[in-house]
């Protein structure tokens, strides 16, 4: 999968990661999209070590999972960093 197939994969996983999360998540749809990069990365990294997924093709339903998964764990990571705001 090239380069720009696997952006529009983690971009598209962020917007699915977004609307599968309950309740306000911290910041926005920019922020959103660029931790489901981030998240499709992580996604294909932890298939790859644990089921020996291969992330080359991009109609492939284990790659969808596996970038969708990546991005709800990266935005519940962000969220649970981002969501406590210390009182002063």
């Amino acid at each position: 999968m090239g380069f720009f197939a696997f952006l529009l994969l983690g971009l598209i996983a962020g917007a699915i990661a977004k609307l599968i999360l309950p309740g306000k998540q911290a910041g926005g749809w920019v922020i959103t999209l660029i931790l489901g990069v981030v998240g499709a990365l992580l996604g294909g990294w932890i298939g790859g070590l644990l089921f020996d997924a291969d992330m080359n093709e991009f109609f492939s339903l284990s790659s969808w999972l596996l970038a969708i998964g990546g991005a709800l764990i990266v935005l519940v990571v962000y969220g649970a960093i981002t969501g406590r705001k210390s009182r002063a």
